[in-house]
């Protein structure tokens, strides 16, 4: 709570936890309670997995997605909703840095079982990986780094790409 009154009171206009939240799932509530429920960012790290406990296919991690958890990421995604996460940061431990599109399964089963925006994350190559992920995966959003950080494309000429095939994007 203090690093986030820290975050918030300094210029922050949204904070994002992943770890604490899973161990301690009432932290959410309580940040939302606090500082509202548009601040509050839930990011989910999620992997495949074929364990039978795990329905989704999809286990949650902790650590920067080097711990497993026993967490189905589409129920933890559903339980952050209703404990009063505004957002989901999902990333998708599979897809993260390989720059061959999002995880378009994961994004929907989660984005088709919350009511809350879910930004994806983790695998974005192309402006058509995001424009797919957007589309196709039913996110709200798209994170994308690397295509960036190394001048693969300008952040202009993504949004031109998504607003021409009819993505509605800030020019």
């Amino acid at each position: 709570m203090k690093d986030a009154e820290a975050l918030l009171t300094n210029g922050a206009d949204k904070i994002s936890i992943n770890t604490a939240a899973v161990e301690n799932p009432e932290l959410i509530s309580k940040l939302s309670e606090t500082y509202g429920r548009q601040c509050i960012i839930v990011a989910i790290d999620a992997k495949k997995t074929e364990n039978p406990i795990i329905s989704s296919g999809y286990a949650v991690y902790t650590h920067g997605g080097r711990k497993p958890t026993r967490l189905d990421a589409v129920e933890w995604a559903k339980k952050c909703g209703k404990l009063g996460a505004g957002e989901i940061l999902l990333t998708s431990i599979d897809a993260d840095g390989l720059r061959n599109g999002y995880d378009i399964e994961l994004t929907r089963k989660i984005a088709e079982n919350v009511n809350i925006p879910v930004i994806a994350s983790g695998g974005a190559g192309n402006p058509t990986h995001i424009l797919n992920i957007l589309t196709e995966g039913g996110a709200d959003a798209a994170l994308a780094a690397s295509i960036f950080h190394y001048n693969q494309y300008s952040i202009m000429d993504v949004k031109m790409f998504l607003w021409k095939r009819g993505v509605k994007v800030r020019i």
